[in-house]
């Protein structure tokens, strides 16, 4: 959600500066692209996981502030909703065996907290959308007490003129209508950075938006949104819906929405941040001191504080990403389409065969987004999350196919020689595609076992709510063991 503001109102003063500094600062951006060290001698990669808390009856806890006092380390912050907490982990190598360490790191952090936080009666739970979130759960005393989350709020309510309406049209129909942003917090993700070099974002960005249906075909783990069964990926529709500040009106306008897809395939990072700039208003229009073009003519690296801050409040599903690190300029892609979860094997499983993929479809002589028209990647992303891992979808040279068949036959291959281009070891590869592959194989994700299991659960004769909370406390016992979703039982 961004860095920390202060409360505050904006005036229409405030706006027009902004927008100039925002201008200033993509002007610089573009000099630095072709001036700066953006070099990257060692990629490193990172993962940051938005968890759900829950209590010992599997409802929703709204102690995350509590929960972060006792956990008491920087690795986990704050977000959004009262029963959200995130952690970061730190960027590191991905090869040899980098990813397997990423992964033991990811698991000790988050058993030693779960022991703190179970000594409070909360626990973490690694999942898409909560099943037993509820309405009386989604009002805005739900929001973090961070100034920064009722502020942004606000400013999107502002925009619209009117509350949030949420209609999703799934196996089961939902209509709810919403006076804060609260909603979004219920879309709990798995957000994947990988850092690039100016010349290779392009075709990476590309590359990672190709994949997009894919990843969520075979991820999807949030079937369930307010006591209905919706998507497979119930969060991408959701998510869309919840932070949106048009009114009916200009949707039928085809003014853009703040949660995107794209519109095109690109040639440069500076084609993102430049429409960023040219089609969305400012939602928190909050102008910094530093002088850009002073800082560069100083020797020092800016910090683009206003860009960055403007870039934080769109949410594409593959985000541009500019940092100073060290002193030096830093280009990170952000996949942020992943749900949370179902667990650590399955996260890192994930992040695999993102790396892997991106790696290997960036180095193709005919590169596969010159052959895929881009609003049929956009369909197939939205056609993945409706059906999860049994979607169809369209890809070049072979035609429309199920994705378990593109997968196991085409990407996981693929995916295989992009790990080995980036150094990871053959076991270290071998462990993680594995747990892809066998996701495949057994048509088995987190979403199709939670439908398969609420069903077990409810067929006994007990009503939708109480089916939701054990449906949950079985998902945590099942997450806590740790072991690939695809091995878990249905009892």
């Amino acid at each position: 959600m961004g860095q920390d503001v202060e409360a505050r109102e904006f005036t229409g003063e405030d706006r027009a500066r902004y927008r100039a500094k925002v201008r200033r600062n993509l002007d610089v951006l573009a000099a630095m692209l072709g001036q700066q060290d953006f070099s990257v001698p060692d990629p490193h990669v990172g993962i940051e996981i938005e968890f759900n808390l829950i209590d010992e009856l599997g409802d929703p806890a709204l102690r995350n502030s509590e929960t972060l006092d006792v956990i008491a380390t920087e690795d986990f912050q704050t977000e959004l909703g009262q029963f959200n907490v995130e952690i970061n982990v730190p960027p590191s190598p991905v090869a040899g065996g980098g990813l397997a360490s990423m992964a033991d790191r990811m698991r000790d952090d988050l058993n030693t907290a779960q022991d703190k936080a179970r000594g409070i009666g909360t626990e973490m739970l690694m999942i898409g959308i909560l099943p037993s979130l509820d309405s009386q759960h989604l009002t805005r005393e739900a929001i973090s007490t961070n100034p920064r989350y009722h502020l942004l709020s606000d400013q999107i309510l502002t925009a619209r003129g009117e509350d949030i309406h949420i209609v999703i049209n799934g196996v089961q129909r939902l209509r709810t209508t919403i006076d804060t942003i609260i909603a979004e917090a219920a879309c709990t993700s798995t957000q994947l950075h990988l850092q690039v070099e100016p010349d290779e974002f392009a075709p990476t960005w590309n590359a990672a938006q190709a994949i997009a249906g894919v990843q969520i075909a075979v991820g999807a783990n949030s079937p369930f949104f307010l006591g209905k069964r919706l998507w497979h990926e119930t969060r991408i529709a959701l998510f869309e819906q919840a932070t949106d500040t048009r009114t009916a009106e200009l949707k039928v306008q085809g003014v853009r929405p703040r949660v995107w897809f794209g519109e095109r395939w690109i040639t440069s990072v500076f084609d993102l941040f430049e429409e960023n700039s040219r089609y969305f208003p400012a939602l928190l229009p909050i102008v910094e001191d530093e002088d850009p073009v002073a800082e560069i003519e100083a020797g020092r690296i800016p910090a683009l504080p206003e860009l960055r801050l403007h870039n934080g409040t769109i949410w594409r599903w593959n985000r541009p990403i500019y940092d100073v690190v060290d002193g030096k300029p830093h280009l990170r892609v952000e996949n942020r389409l992943l749900p949370a979860g179902p667990t650590v094997k399955d996260t890192v499983a994930n992040a695999a065969l993102f790396y892997g993929l991106v790696t290997a479809l960036t180095e193709q002589e005919r590169p596969v987004w010159s052959q895929l028209p881009f609003k049929a990647a956009e369909q197939g992303f939205h056609d993945a999350a409706v059906a999860g891992i049994e979607a169809e979808a369209f890809w070049p040279g072979i035609g429309t196919v199920p994705v378990r068949q593109l997968v196991l036959e085409h990407l996981l291959p693929l995916a295989h020689v992009g790990l080995e281009k980036r150094g990871v070891d053959g076991a270290v590869i071998d462990e993680f595609l594995q747990i892809i592959e066998r996701r495949c194989v057994t048509g088995r994700n987190g979403s199709t076992w939670m439908i398969e299991q609420f069903d077990r659960l409810h067929a006994r004769g007990s009503d939708v709510s109480d089916s939701m909370r054990a449906l949950t406390r079985r998902y945590a016992e099942h997450m806590s063991e740790g072991e690939p979703v695809h091995s878990w039982p249905v009892h």
